[in-house]
């Protein structure tokens, strides 16, 4: 293993980081500030979908600020840690000194922009990165990457459910951890910033020029879609859906262990038979596997746990080749990546937005209740549809916009 190869595992710890920022605040989020302060479904929908109103604007800058703080950049990554790490303290572990959905906003504006400064920052370096590497280097540092990634999920994810066991404040203790993680992780890539030699900026105009580009961005808005619905709705469904109280943690345990598990198979697969074919073939097998949530109620709990290994084994391959593909054409058409993927962060994100704002209040207006007060059977079933029907639709779509991309095989898995 070359001393280059050696510093692979501080991209997993980084990408673990990141993970855990992303999803599970999606996850634990919204049901926290429900329980502990009362808030209304509808108003955290309404503030999340504004965060990423913000993205609109912000990301691309972020990508910009990036590209030019290149000299400086493992400076601008410690502060960006630190912003998203004293946030994540602000949001679960002091209690809102002002109206709780106004501290939910605040905080978790300084956590997203922490996150997408760092996300654009750490993907456009891994460009670089991936050059440096033997071999097809994209492949290599996505199965590091994104098995890191999802491993920092299983641990997010699960951390305040398992802590809940031990302390008596699980929030603060989630918290805590993730300040402890961001120090470690800016240690462990500290010389992978000093090391850039990043190529000049070809700005936003030769990515969304480029034809690929373009279509690989929209794919990844719909195929994003289905992870940010069922994240939104998870623990809700486990709840309300197969009333199965306390089954949260080791069902997101299952899920995302399966997914961390499968990553650097679906790699292997892809070098073998092609990114396109794989990843085609992983998106029906999520169809097939996720479809049976759609038939599951109360008691049903068993049952969905072999429908979350199965399904997580599958989201192993969307957020392994997506990801390698999109920074295997920024690989060609923009070497620095940074405006690239700064648009890249936007589309992933306003998924998540998306979701939150148009189900929640949906929800909501149906007259679903958590805790002890029972929901109406419509709302009920209405959540059964939206967690697992449409999540298989918007496969459906990404599906029907991957098999018309005709270059990928050649231009994105040629290295």
């Amino acid at each position: 293993m070359t001393a280059l190869a050696r510093r692979l595992p501080a991209y997993a710890l980084f990408a673990a980081l990141l993970s855990a920022a992303g999803l599970p605040i999606y996850i634990h989020a919204p049901k926290f500030y429900v329980d502990e302060y009362g808030v209304s479904l509808a108003a955290l929908g309404a503030v999340l979908f504004g965060l990423r109103l913000l993205d609109v604007v912000q990301d691309p800058l972020l990508g910009r600020l990036s590209e030019r703080m290149r000299r400086h950049r493992g400076a601008a990554v410690a502060t960006g840690a630190f912003v998203m790490a004293a946030a994540m303290l602000g949001l679960f572990a002091v209690p809102p000194p002002i109206l709780p959905i106004a501290w939910f906003g605040i905080m978790l504006t300084l956590v997203f922009s922490g996150f997408s400064f760092l996300t654009i920052c750490f993907y456009a370096q891994g460009v670089s990165k991936a050059g440096s590497l033997p071999g097809r280097g994209h492949l290599a540092l996505a199965r590091w990457r994104e098995t890191g990634a999802l491993l920092g999920v299983c641990a997010a994810s699960v951390a305040p459910v398992g802590l809940g066991v031990f302390i008596g404040a699980p929030f603060a203790g989630f918290a805590a951890g993730f300040a402890v993680l961001a120090l470690a992780s800016v240690l462990a890539m500290r010389q992978e910033w000093r090391d850039a030699g990043l190529p000049p900026s070809t700005g936003f105009a030769t990515v969304l020029r480029d034809p690929v580009a373009r279509q690989l961005l929209v794919i990844a808005l719909f195929n994003a879609a289905p992870v940010a619905v069922t994240s939104t709705l998870f623990l809700f469904y486990v709840e309300i859906a197969l009333d199965a109280p306390g089954w949260e943690g080791p069902l997101l345990l299952l899920f995302f262990l399966s997914a961390a598990g499968a990553a650097p198979l679906w790699g292997l697969l892809a070098e073998r038979f092609g990114g396109k074919r794989v990843l085609l073939a992983a998106m029906v097998l999520g169809i097939v596997s996720f479809g049976g949530a759609l038939f599951l109620g109360p008691g049903d709990a068993v049952i969905f746990a072999v429908v979350c290994v199965a399904s997580g084994a599958v989201l192993g391959a969307d957020l392994t080749l997506l990801p390698a593909m999109f920074a295997t054409r920024m690989a060609r058409i923009s070497p620095s990546a940074a405006e690239g993927f700064g648009l890249w962060s936007f589309v992933s994100k306003f998924t998540l937005a998306f979701a939150a704002v148009a189900l929640l209040p949906m929800l909501e207006g149906a007259g679903l209740r958590t805790g002890a007060e029972p929901s109406p059977p419509q709302a009920v079933r209405l959540l059964i549809i939206l967690y697992a029907g449409v999540p298989c639709a918007l496969k459906l779509i990404s599906i029907g916009l991957l098999s018309r991309v005709r270059a990928v095989e050649d231009n994105l898995w040629m290295h």
